[in-house]
């Protein structure tokens, strides 16, 4: 967080170089509140790009063998530009190599973790393990210090879900 606040001030400085340098250019025609606003503007548009470029970022982060399950994208008041064009702020994702996979008899089960991705001052991930049945697409959560599965959540995934497709298709494959 302390290298976005150093780049916000860095973007403010050099917007407000460039403002300096268009009223120097002018011959000192522009007025000398250009200076502050062309500061105020470039730290707001590193922000602006910091938020939307942060889904794309955290992507480039994750392992080649991650799966984006779902994204979430979401606008606030306080960001009225967010309410033209919506910003993701939060996203779920499986790694495929994390997947264990099982054939116990008829029942082929997939064994993973699910993690949220979640966009504040400081980044929230939340792991989730999950057994997934393949044979009737039921996905319970275990329990993270037992490994039992929460029997009470157990619920019914479509036949197109992603996290299904992914977890499951390798394992009718094989």
């Amino acid at each position: 967080m302390i290298w976005h606040l150093i780049a916000a001030v860095f973007s403010g400085l050099a917007a407000a170089g460039i403002g300096l340098i268009l009223r120097t250019l002018s011959g000192k025609r522009l007025p000398k509140w250009i200076v502050p606003v062309c500061a105020g503007l470039g730290m707001l548009g590193y922000q602006v790009n910091s938020e939307y470029s942060w889904f794309a970022n955290k992507q480039q982060q994750l392992p080649d063998t991650s799966v984006v399950l779902s994204s979430h994208t979401g606008s606030s008041i306080w960001r009225p530009w967010t309410l033209i064009f919506p910003m993701t702020n939060e996203f779920s994702v499986v790694d495929s190599d994390g997947i264990v996979r099982q054939t116990r008899g008829q029942t082929r089960t997939a064994e993973l973790i699910v993690y949220h991705f979640e966009h504040h001052y400081a980044d929230v991930v939340t792991p989730t393990p999950y057994l997934l049945n393949c044979g009737n697409r039921e996905l319970v959560p275990l329990d993270d210090d037992s490994g039992e599965p929460a029997l009470s959540e157990l619920r019914t995934l479509r036949k197109d879900a992603s996290l299904y497709t992914n977890a499951c298709r390798s394992a009718d494959a094989g």
